[in-house]
Order: structure tokens, then C-alpha cells, then sequence
């Protein structure tokens, strides 16, 4: 199979689809990779190390759409590189389909075979593809709200870790996921006060187990929000409804009366974020301020640490990604259900439900069609 790796041209944007171990690993099992020239430059990868491991470099990004028989990325495919994609053509990548109608449309007129880091699932129910990402998002989250609380950067002037005779500042977390726990532990390692909130007393129960108590865990209610909040020098937004668009949690109201200089860090905005007054940001200008509240919503965290970001997808997206190359598309998902769980656009067809429940009136969604499509 013909592998291919453009650029990524999203705003701030430097991390990169395949390592050059991970091209290697492609090439050792007889596929051709094509990257495009510099695309790892930015993080240390060089067009010689892709060389040297076996890889074509290409000089523009046409050139990779018009040759691959499967394109591999990370953020979502811009609208330019959209257009670019075709019938018969696999794209894997970073989709989160369900808040952007346009990259949608997009995908569903381009024909292609359309697979979602995002919702490919393990036995255990987990996102085995997600987890890197929102490990490293959990921890950027409390490192950006630490910077962001500091006074010159519009914040309270308060220090997380306070100091001897002083408080340390009040860290609340709202999801006790993957996200919330690695944010848990950068905030508790800081030496902050911190309170998860999650709906499901196992995973409270689990947390205060791996917490040993340090960590105050509160069952999630209005009521329980509208509490802690109030009183929270940081809030990280941090729940996920596979494939699905993030629920509100705070509306303006709740936001309004929290205190002035606090922090709100949304990690699910790429989903359409869990804050009402959420909208995305870029690293060159991750905040804005409503009602005294500085709002940190940057739909690409991880990509503030790129090279470690790259690294860590890379190792959990390597075995799916030579699966399809190794057997073809159709036969690895036939294989393997959680990798067709990822399927998100297939054939002109949204084929992800929570997808379609999403953007329900913006698109006519025939489950039945749907299902032929699946059939391949």
C-alpha cells in the first residue's frame, strides 16, 4: 500500500502523522510511505531521517493526496485538503465530527473511507486512540491554567501550590476520565486543592483509591457544580461522550459568579466544548475573557508539545494503521471490530451514530443506507 503523510497546516499545528520509526516499521512490511517535505522539521524529524528509513519525500501535498491509498494525519483535514480526498482513498486522523457540519459535508461528498482516531474502542470500552492525546491534554490543562491564573496573564495572581502561610489556590475538575485524572495528578503535584466531579460512583470509588484520598471526589450535580465552582481558582472541563458533541456543564450564569481572575480550561472543545460560552482558541491567542472569567479553549493542546504529542500517538495508532495497510481497509475492519467502531464516513454515508444523532437536521441520516455502507 501507498502511505502517505502531509504536512499539517492547522494553525499552530507541528505535530506529525508517522515518526520515522513508525515509517519504518511500514516500509520493513513492504508498503511505500510518502511525506511531505518538512513535515516533521518543526519537532526534530528531518526529511533525511524519513529518508532513512526508507520513506519518498514529496514537495507539495498534492502530490501525497494524488498517489496515497491511505493518508495518515493527525488534526482533522482542513477544507482545501478535503476537496483533495477521493473515492476508494482512506483517511486516518483526528475527526471530531459531531460540532463541524462543513468538515462533514466535506468527507460524505469526497467518497472516501473516513476512519476517526477518536472512536476506535478496546475490549475494555476504552478510546486506546484518544488516550494519548487526552493524557497530555489533562496535564497541559493544569500547566496552562497555572500560567493563566498569574496576574500579568489576566488572571488572580494566585500561585496553585500557595506557599507556607498561604492557601494553595482550588483546582476543580469536572470528568473523571482519562483527562481528569492526568490533570488530577499535575494539580496535586503542584500541591493545589483539588475536587474531581464525575457521575459514576465506580470511577469516584477508583479515584480515591489511586488518590489515596489527596483528592476530593464529589458525585456531579448542578447543585454540586454551582458549589464548587464558586470557589475554584481553576475549572477543567474534562468529559467526553465518544464520537459525541461535549454536553454544557456551566452556563454563562454559573460562569458569571465565579470569582474574578479565575480560570476556565475547556479540553473538550474540539467536541464543541462543555462550557456555553466555550469557542475555540489558537496557541497564539489561547484566551479571552467573559465576565471576569479567563476562558482557555486551544482545540489543539497537545500541540504545545508536539515531538512528545507525536510520540505517543504514533505508538498507540501504529498497530491499526499497519493492520489496514497489511490487509487493506476492508478486510482489517472486518477483522477487527474496534477499529471499525472508528469508521465515521464511509462511501457518502455517515456511518458513526453518535455522529449522526449530532448533527441531526443539518444532514438526512438513512440508518439503512448507512448499514449497506458498512457492508463495503
Amino acid at each position: 500500500m501507498i502511505v502517505g503523510v502531509p504536512k499539517e497546516i492547522k494553525n499552530d499545528e507541528y505535530r506529525v502523522g508517522l515518526t520515522p520509526a513508525a515509517t519504518q516499521e511500514f516500509v520493513v512490511n513492504g508498503h511505500q510511505v510518502i511525506i511531505e517535505t518538512n513535515a516533521g522539521k518543526a519537532i526534530g524529524f528531518s526529511d533525511d531521517q524519513y529518508k532513512i528509513a526508507g520513506a519518498s519525500i514529496c514537495a507539495t501535498p498534492e502530490a501525497i493526496f494524488n498517489q496515497a491509498q491511505m493518508i495518515i494525519k493527525v488534526k482533522e483535514p482542513q477544507s482545501n485538503e478535503c476537496k483533495m480526498l477521493r473515492q476508494g482513498q482512506t483517511l486516518f486522523t483526528y475527526l471530531h465530527l459531531a460540532p463541524d457540519p462543513v468538515q462533514t459535508q466535506l468527507l460524505m461528498q469526497s467518497g472516501a473511507t473516513c476512519i476517526a482516531y477518536e472512536t476506535v474502542t478496546d475490549d475494555n470500552g476504552a478510546l486506546p486512540l484518544l488516550a494519548p492525546m487526552s493524557e497530555v491534554a489533562g496535564r497541559l490543562s493544569i500547566q496552562a491554567g497555572a500560567h493563566h491564573l498569574e496576574k500579568n496573564q489576566g488572571g488572580s495572581g494566585t500561585l496553585l501550590g500557595g506557599v507556607p502561610g498561604v492557601a494553595p489556590g482550588k483546582v476543580l475538575i469536572l470528568g473523571g476520565g482519562v483527562v481528569g485524572t492526568n490533570a488530577a495528578k499535575m494539580a496535586l503535584g503542584l500541591g493545589a486543592d483539588v475536587t474531581i466531579l464525575d457521575r459514576s460512583l465506580p470511577r469516584l470509588r477508583q479515584l480515591d483509591d489511586i488518590f489515596k484520598g489527596t483528592v476530593k471526589t464529589v458525585f456531579s450535580t448542578v447543585d454540586a457544580i454551582n458549589q464548587y465552582s464558586k470557589v475554584a481558582d481553576l475549572v477543567v472541563g474534562a468529559v467526553l461522550i465518544p464520537g459525541a458533541a461535549a454536553p454544557k456543564l456551566m452556563d454563562r450564569k454559573q460562569i458569571s459568579v465565579m470569582q474574578l481572575g479565575s480560570v476556565l480550561v475547556d479540553v473538550a472543545i474540539d467536541q464543541g466544548g462543555c462550557f456555553e460560552n466555550s469557542k475555540a482558541t489558537t496557541h497564539q491567542d489561547p484566551t479571552y475573557v467573559i465576565d471576569g472569567v479567563v476562558h482557555y479553549c486551544v482545540a489543539n493542546m497537545p500541540g504545545a508539545v508536539a515531538r512528545t504529542a507525536t510520540i505517543a500517538l504514533n505508538n498507540a495508532t501504529l498497530p491499526f494503521a499497519l493492520a489496514i495497510a497489511n490487509k487493506g481497509v476492508t478486510r482489517a475492519m472486518m477483522d477487527d471490530k474496534h477499529l471499525l467502531n472508528g469508521l465515521n464516513v464511509h462511501k457518502g454515508f455517515i456511518t458513526y451514530k453518535a455522529v449522526a444523532d449530532a448533527l441531526n437536521g443539518v444532514f438526512e441520516f438513512d440508518y439503512m443506507q448507512a448499514e449497506k455502507a458498512l457492508l463495503l
